[in-house]
């Protein structure tokens, strides 16, 4: 390869492309409306509205406008299991859309899931959705690498998410980077600084074996000086984010959030460490995941015991030998593991969804993204670190459309407190960056608006000389 070919592959399609839209249908909301107007006249764009405001039917009324403009199919990439939710979608409102596993387009809207982006050819497609976005977010991440690269010299791109950045203002990079704006590299140093004032971290002494984005992520990351208000302009130029349709000026009916309920549980183990005559609570990650392996039955028992009476509940877990367990204590319990092929996650994900399944025991990271699940009303949390995990797996349930108060039952140990404050803690960053990132949106809103001059433009006459 040379070298021109080389830059021909990092480079990304510049320029705005966006277009009037021309298929604004009635079932959208006025609100929803005018996301995906904005987003159509954009072309290239991030829609971060909260979990049950719609996103599927505005992305599938995207995806027919550039369809209709280009006259090329347009391709939907989907988490595992959530392709088929999106085709039924689209039946509902009169879209034609078909789900594609092998490469094929056969409808005007192909649906497929993130892991078989590789068989699709770009250049026979218009534009591309990323359905839960925030998959693709990991810095390192190799499908943050894949999907950036496929779309890189697409002219019609939409992210949508209700996570774009749960955990720190820096995580929007990558979302940008996907879109053809700023890379992630290029915004950490246009907006950034950190402790090293270098735009990569030095790594002191040997770290074999460790991996170089954990290392990364350790790094302080602050605001320059006056650069935080300029910050969140540039997102707002290729973002729009939402919680409630209040938030842009519109009326809140029927988006409205049932009662959340917690209850916390600590169990006490029944044996204490090697060479401790009795248990203390674990201090650090190490001995909170020892913790978590020695109180498994405990913890087990106890979920069991909680959604005995439930209706319908998922039961979430962190390790593959408490999913097992689970699904022997919890009666009418169906698991899902990580070992399972894509065909049998899809399989017990829909039947799930269909209410055929009583309890599902699964992992976050499994099954906790763009999945419907208002007919569930209860589960159980065996907490981590992850708040994006912990925020994607309640709102799987309590989302707008619940009918009913929404119960978690938390169950950890003395040592897994800790987890809980973590969580806690990023929760209220998560909620900061939120109201910020809405703020600055009413205040582009404004802008653009008032960017209307009725004023006749007067040219001197020496000019027309």
């Amino acid at each position: 390869m040379n070298y021109a070919a080389f830059l021909e592959r990092k480079t990304q399609l510049d320029g705005e492309h966006g277009f009037t839209p021309v298929y604004l249908p009635d079932f959208l909301f006025p609100f929803q409306a005018s996301l995906v107007e904005w987003a159509v006249r954009q072309g290239r764009a991030a829609i971060f509205a909260d979990c049950g405001l719609g996103k599927t039917p505005m992305q599938l009324v995207w995806a027919e406008n550039v369809r209709r403009k280009t006259g090329k199919p347009v391709l939907i990439l989907t988490p595992l299991a959530v392709s088929y939710q999106t085709a039924d979608e689209a039946d509902k409102f009169g879209i034609e859309a078909v789900t594609s596993r092998d490469g094929s387009l056969p409808a005007a809207i192909t649906i497929t899931n993130y892991d078989r982006l590789h068989y699709f050819d770009r250049n026979a497609l218009g534009g591309v959705v990323c359905d839960e976005s925030s998959a693709i977010k990991s810095f390192d991440g190799v499908r943050r690498a894949a999907v950036t690269d496929f779309m890189r010299k697409m002219r019609y791109r939409l992210l949508c998410t209700a996570t774009a950045a749960p955990n720190d203002y820096i995580e929007l990079g990558t979302s940008s980077e996907a879109l053809g704006y700023l890379g992630h590299m290029d915004m950490l140093s246009r907006f950034f600084i950190n402790d090293q004032n270098t735009s990569k971290p030095m790594v002191y002494g040997r770290h074999r074996g460790q991996n170089f984005a954990k290392i990364y992520e350790r790094v302080a990351w602050r605001f320059k000086g006056h650069a935080e208000e300029a910050f969140w302009r540039w997102v707002t130029s290729w973002a729009r984010a939402m919680r409630r349709p209040s938030e842009y000026g519109y009326d809140d009916d029927g988006f409205v959030l049932p009662a959340l309920e917690h209850r916390e549980h600590v169990v006490v183990a029944r044996t204490p460490r090697e060479d401790t005559l009795f248990d203390l609570p674990a201090l650090g990650i190490r001995e909170e995941r020892e913790e978590a392996r020695r109180t498994i039955a405990e913890r087990c028992e106890q979920t069991a015991e909680l959604l005995a009476d439930a209706d319908t509940a998922v039961a979430w877990c962190q390790l593959n030998a408490e999913g097992d367990l689970l699904t022997k204590l919890i009666d009418g319990a169906v698991q899902i593991s990580g070992s399972d092929s894509p065909e049998r996650k899809e399989e017990v994900l829909h039947a799930f969804s269909d209410g055929r399944i009583r309890v599902l025991v699964t992992k976050p990271i499994i099954g906790a993204w763009g999945l419907n699940w208002q007919h569930c009303n209860r589960m159980a949390f065996f907490p981590s670190h992850s708040y994006e995990q912990y925020y994607q797996a309640v709102r799987r349930s309590w989302r707008f459309g619940q009918e009913r108060p929404v119960l978690v039952d938390i169950v950890t140990t003395e040592g897994g407190i800790n987890a809980l404050r973590n969580l806690r803690r990023k929760a209220v960053q998560a909620d900061a960056m939120f109201t910020r990132l809405v703020e600055h949106m009413r205040e582009s809103l404004s802008v653009e608006r008032s960017l209307h001059f009725e004023r006749k433009v007067e040219v001197p006459e020496w000019a027309m000389s």
